[in-house]
């Protein structure tokens, strides 16, 4: 048995610092990463920017993961963002903090993140083999023993268990840990994709695909109560809605569907304007415009794909004079400008899913060292775990600050 041998089983955000903070700790660490290389989902993260963490205050952070953001509180307090910037900026790589408090590599190339974690634990003394899956665990009397890869039995006396969750499979993020930490006697709270563009029923969004709206209000409301309002952007696609908005609120419309509820978004498009202001500005408009068509008077008003879109859903000419609409006409227009309605019918795969809600159950790993509650040794860390949050820097914290926590103890 070799009781000062780590392994780590993913080579990620989360593994990567868990290695190499192990092998900092004084471990012999070896990184096990079933791809051709490490990091391969870090490096597309943010589109390729990497959106690192957020200069957010503790409390707020720690509200962006909602009920379970509690859990994080141990590794937050001993390693949290000034922790991590000063981790990257140390090493050569400059970041900047952008709207919203978002942190990037001033570079704005994930690789560049991906480039100097691999190169510190490389430093440290790990060793990384590639195209290595782990295929079990050797767990005897609720001892971790080690790893089953390739047939090779690989002693260990502490394993890290962070090969992600189930989003961009492509990437090698194919759900293997749910298995193994199954295999430990772990509970997994069912997973389903979060972070994710919606799907919704009839012709309406496929109408505008391609049309992005910044600044619109958003409202959901589940089974005819509003659950969620914000303003931003959000975009049409073939199938339904994506952008930041959307991927706001998408995991309460993923869980909500899959409790069998009616899920409904309606998007006033100018939330700066009153119903009463908006009705002001549409009686000047189609009195000072009056010989106009309809259609060309709303275009100082919309997009111009949603011209057509808006009078079929209103019943209106594209042709009539602006200054034939009667009240009642102006009265349908404006309700419709402040609540375009769409029922969310389904949402996209894994494929397309930046983060996978639900994973392992919380109650079964300690806070204060990420060790599992079950199986001595054993640590998991990441994505892994029941948590997830809003875009914006927050999950990519949260897998380096539970995989540096997991990485400690080697001492």
């Amino acid at each position: 048995m070799k009781e000062n041998r780590v392994i780590v089983i993913g080579g990620g955000p989360a593994g990567l610092m868990a290695a190499g903070e192990a092998a900092a700790s004084g471990g012999q660490v070896l990184l096990l990463e079933k791809m051709a290389r490490p990091g391969r989902k870090l490096g597309i993260t943010g589109k390729g920017r990497c959106n690192l963490t957020n200069i957010a205050e503790l409390s707020e952070f720690i509200h962006h993961f909602g009920r379970n953001g509690r859990f994080l509180h141990q590794a937050f307090d001993r390693f949290f963002s000034p922790e991590l910037i000063a981790f990257f900026e140390s090493r050569g790589l400059p970041l900047s903090t952008e709207r919203g408090g978002r942190v990037f590599p001033t570079c704005g190339r994930a690789q560049e993140v991906l480039k100097v974690l691999q190169n510190w634990a490389l430093e440290q003394g790990v060793e990384i083999r590639c195209k290595n899956p782990a295929d079990s665990l050797l767990i005897d009397s609720g001892r971790i023993l080690g790893v089953i890869s390739k047939g090779e039995r690989l002693e260990a006396g502490k394993v890290i268990l962070a090969t992600g969750g189930a989003s961009y499979p492509r990437t090698g993020s194919t759900g293997d840990g749910y298995r193994l930490a199954a295999q430990a006697g772990h509970g997994i709270v069912p997973i389903r994709p979060a972070l994710v563009p919606l799907e919704t029923a009839g012709e309406l969004a496929r109408r505008m695909a391609g049309l992005s709206l910044k600044n619109v209000e958003t409202r959901l409301f589940i089974d005819g109560k509003r659950q969620f309002q914000e303003q931003g952007e959000l975009c049409f696609t073939p199938f339904g809605i994506n952008g930041p908005l959307v991927l706001s609120f998408s995991h309460l419309a993923v869980d909500s569907l899959r409790e069998g509820k009616k899920v409904v978004l309606a998007i006033d498009l100018k939330p700066a304007l009153s119903e009463a202001q908006l009705d002001l500005r549409l009686q000047r408009d189609f009195t000072g415009r009056s010989g106009e068509q309809l259609a060309s008077v709303l275009r100082a008003l919309l997009p111009r794909e949603m011209v057509p879109v808006c009078l079929e859903q209103v019943g209106l000419e594209a042709k009539r004079p602006a200054g034939s609409i009667t009240n009642e006409e102006r009265r349908n227009l404006l309700v419709w400008l402040k609540n375009v309605r769409l029922t969310i019918s389904g949402h996209r795969s894994f494929d397309e899913a930046i983060v996978t809600a639900g994973g392992v159950d919380l109650r079964e790993i300690d806070p204060r060292t990420m060790e599992s509650r079950l199986v001595s040794g054993l640590f998991i860390v990441g994505e892994l775990l029941d948590l997830h949050a809003d875009t914006g820097g927050y999950n990519l914290q949260a897998a380096f600050s539970t995989g540096w926590l997991a990485g400690q103890g080697n001492r």
